[in-house]
């Protein structure tokens, strides 16, 4: 199916909830509130105007454990919900579903002087204007928090009565989101491997030298920061970026982050350690991770990493495909109302399913009958950071599928099932990726079978994507993320299957994002197409959040492109995006890991052409060698032997060595010698690096 219908445009009723009509699982979990919630639309916004009504927006997502513990405070409470009808237009909004709403009200609420988080809770006027806003209310006074229906009242109150305060306040907010939108400087950074390591050595410095991750409580796994200091590790051979990563990837996944039983990362963790977390599990940050780690994991060949990359994927493919195939996006933190209920134990629940080999097990996995968390424990192997012998191991895999067995018969906590596009984007392409390095076709078959589901369903008839779909229906018309992390997708599928069709995909891709994104002005790109509901500011930023930033993507996407095609058109536009956001890295550049990544690939690229054809056993062993070394910049062309590569590629011209499959490994425009087989190659690969 092709261009499904858009959700939440049917002529709204104000007196009534209409969430049941919503595709998102977070918006169906609050359909039966007694709040009179509406889905975001035009036509509620012209509602609101029409009742002269100001806008309570309520934005969250399904595995949020705080949007949780306020709808049971508050949204499920009649009499909040009373007062919330009487006063307001309510609006609730999927964070996940609409992060271009999203990302305008949590600037809005910054530009306030809140850190923010969710719930948001945001207060506009009729056409969508913010003019004050919080996060978590409680229902009554506490916590230093006023109570909810307090605030309701006093903000209607400063509505009707104070219109000019309030009129006034809303242009400050609107006219600051616009200005956000522009360039803050037009020094431009001309950047280079200097700038690249002088941001990689500040960076290090905040690292946690014990614990790992950035600064201290609560921590975040930030991979785009540490995919920085790999990089500058194999720049510059300095053993310092290598220990601070090392040290950070390993104590996570030997964390209370990790799932020990069922694989996959949690959000975040609460404290400095990673041992406790908000216990949601985010298909972005699960690829990132799963990424990040096989980038490590090439090069210091650790049992550990390995063995939390084939856990994580097995935790994908059994519990995170949606309908047709495509992934999903989370899984929630909460079971039963209480939050990481699913996955802490007590000491007596394990000792009555391992029995005699619960000493062991639990001086692995530092249980205690005291607990480690509010008197429960959350699985870990910190205190022991390596792996046991062989026979060691063997015992602790067959005690954690026995209690991973006890566990899949609890109450599971709810499951996100709805497709997002760039999402699944991060997602494929790790995986298009690791299925060559670790020599699992099942891994490429799941990538391309989410891309196929993607392209053949969350299209509309004129080829534009769109960003998320559940139930049959397409919601939103796609955003900058959406068609740079497809597009990422796309070409990392080219790369590893030859097949021409990804790369031409990727290309249609990107000429809409030329066409409906651009800003011809400054540079860059908007978040949001020139097609898309006018909201009350366009947003254009390469700062990461927990996701790429579409612009940071972009860059990389750019110059894989102008390597792989030869066409000088990819070189100006990634050359572009450098110029319109450098001025960004002297301002604060810890947002800006994907736009600096980008920029290494595009200045530091190394080309691996392979002469041969696939489908033959020795041109695919060189393809598969050419994943298995730790080289992020690593651009793969294979060329038959009576075609040729583009006229620009530093190899063009070259030519097979006694009739076998040769590869050629290029930096800059010089090529190395040609090498015939894997073992040879991956010496020729390394050598472009500085360890």
């Amino acid at each position: 199916m092709t261009g499904a219908a858009l959700s939440g445009t049917n002529q709204p009723d104000l007196g009534r909830n209409n969430l049941d009509r919503a595709a998102s699982p977070y918006l169906q979990q609050h359909r039966d509130n007694p709040v009179h919630w509406q889905i975001w639309s035009p036509e509620v916004l012209a509602a609101a105007q029409a009742a002269n009504k100001p806008i309570l927006l309520s934005i969250g997502y399904a595995a949020c454990h705080w949007c949780h513990v306020m709808a049971h405070e508050s949204f499920e409470n009649p009499t909040i919900a009373g007062v919330m009808n009487d006063l307001f237009v309510n609006i609730k909004v999927d964070r996940e579903e609409r992060p271009d709403i999203d990302t305008i009200y949590m600037n809005a609420l910054h530009v306030l002087g809140e850190q923010g988080g969710w719930p948001l809770t945001m207060f506009l006027t009729p056409k969508g204007e913010p003019f004050w806003g919080g996060t978590y209310f409680p229902p009554e006074s506490r916590y230093g928090r006023p109570g909810f229906r307090e605030v309701l009242e006093k903000i209607h109150e400063a509505y009707t009565q104070k219109p000019d305060a309030v009129a006034q306040n809303s242009k400050m907010l609107v006219g600051a989101l616009r200005n956000l939108a522009r360039p803050q400087s037009r020094d431009r950074l001309p950047l280079s491997n200097d700038v690249l390591d002088q941001v990689a050595g500040q960076i290090l410095g905040h690292v946690d030298p014990e614990h790992g991750g950035v600064g201290s409580a609560p921590k975040f796994p930030q991979t785009g920061l540490f995919d920085l200091l790999w990089r500058a590790y194999l720049r510059t051979a300095n053993p310092e970026y290598s220990i601070a990563v090392i040290n950070t990837i390993t104590r996570m996944a030997q964390g209370g982050i990790y799932d020990h039983l069922g694989g996959g990362f949690a959000r975040y963790s609460t404290d400095a350690e990673w041992l406790a977390p908000h216990f949601e599990k985010m298909l972005y940050d699960n690829a990132q991770l799963l990424s990040h780690m096989a980038l490590v994991q090439a090069e210091t060949e650790d049992a550990v990493l390995r063995q939390r990359i084939e856990e994580t994927v097995g935790w994908l493919l059994r519990e995170m495909i949606a309908e047709g195939g495509a992934f999903a996006a989370t899984q929630d933190a909460d079971s039963e109302g209480e939050e990481g209920k699913f996955y802490v134990w007590d000491r007596d629940e394990i000792a009555a399913v391992l029995g005699p080999y619960t000493g062991e097990f639990c001086a692995a996995y530092d249980v205690t009958e005291d607990g480690n968390w509010e008197h429960k424990t959350i699985l870990r192997r910190s205190l022991e950071p390596g792996l046991k012998d062989e026979a060691g191991e063997k015992r602790l895999r067959i005690a954690r599928e026995k209690l991973f067995a006890v566990r899949d018969k609890r109450i599971k906590p709810g499951w996100d099932d709805k497709v997002l596009a760039d999402w699944n984007g991060l997602m494929i392409a790790t995986l298009a990726d690791l299925s060559l390095q670790y020599d699992r076709a099942d891994w490429l078959q799941a990538a391309e079978r989410a891309y196929g589901f993607i392209v053949s369903t969350m299209q509309y008839g004129d080829g534009r994507l769109g960003h998320s779909w559940r139930n049959d229906i397409l919601v939103s018309p796609g955003l900058l993320d959406d068609y740079a992390n497809m597009a990422a997708a796309a070409l990392a599928l080219h790369e590893a299957t030859g097949s021409p069709d990804y790369l031409a995909q990727a290309i249609r891709w990107l000429d809409s994002v030329e066409h409906d994104y651009a800003d011809t002005v400054n540079g860059g790109y908007f978040l949001t197409s020139t097609e898309a509901e006018d909201l009350v500011a366009r947003t254009r930023h390469a700062a990461d959040n927990a996701t790429p930033a579409g612009n940071g993507t972009l860059v990389g996407v750019f110059a894989r492109l102008w390597y792989l095609t030869g066409d000088v058109v990819w070189r100006e536009r990634a050359q572009n995006l450098l110029d319109a956001f450098s001025p960004e890295i002297g301002r604060n550049f810890f947002p800006m890991g994907s736009f600096l990544n980008g920029a290494d690939l595009f200045l530091n690229a190394v080309q691996v052409a392979i002469i041969g054809r696939r489908g033959e056993p020795a041109t695919d062993a060189l393809v598969n060698a050419a994943y298995k070394v730790s080289v992020p910049n690593r651009v793969v062309m294979v060329s038959a032997p009576d075609a040729a590569l583009p006229e620009t590629h530093p190899a063009a011209g070259k030519t097979q060595i006694d009739g076998k499959p040769t590869a050629y490994v290029c930096l800059g425009p010089t090529c190395g010698l040609p090498v015939t087989t894997p073992a040879e190659l991956t010496v020729s690969i390394k050598a472009t690096r500085a360890v």
